[in-house]
């Protein structure tokens, strides 16, 4: 009976390790993709609404300023609640958003994370990218079958 109790606890706790382990590496996953598809960088970009946002870890978010124009913001340091954060701001100098000057922030305000550098996303090709993987992914689980 302990034996069963101490196997079913092991697997209980594989399980958990994997399933914390899982988001990180999907987000890193899409850190890799948005930088696949993002330009060079620019010093700022115009900033008047935060449409959608995506966190790529606790170092890298993508924003959305509107459907089809994304950035790619890279923070100087890690932004430890980023990751988990229900919402974020961003600080803006009349309506423009800087590098090494502006802050991504996340519920505790009192700890900003600098945007290093901030580079332009292809949107169009993000979502190419994301539609050729959803393919190849279904594909492989049709030959598993």
């Amino acid at each position: 009976m302990q034996l069963r109790t101490i196997v079913a606890c092991a697997c209980g706790l594989l399980l958990a390790a994997c399933a914390s382990t899982a988001p990180r590496d999907r987000m890193a996953e899409r850190l890799e993709e948005y930088r696949a598809v993002a330009g060079e960088p620019v010093p700022n970009f115009r900033y008047f609404q935060l449409w959608s946002w995506e966190p790529l870890g606790n170092e890298a978010v993508a924003i959305y300023t509107r459907p089809g124009e994304a950035w790619l913001l890279d923070l100087s340091g890690p932004c430890h609640d980023l990751p988990y954060t229900p919402v974020i701001g961003i600080s803006s100098s009349l309506q423009r958003v800087y590098a090494r000057f502006d802050n991504v922030y996340t519920g505790r305000r009192e700890i900003p994370c600098r945007i290093e550098t901030i580079r332009p996303v292809d949107v169009k090709k993000l979502r190419a990218a994301a539609k050729e993987r959803r393919e190849v992914e279904a594909v492989e689980r049709a030959g598993e079958s």
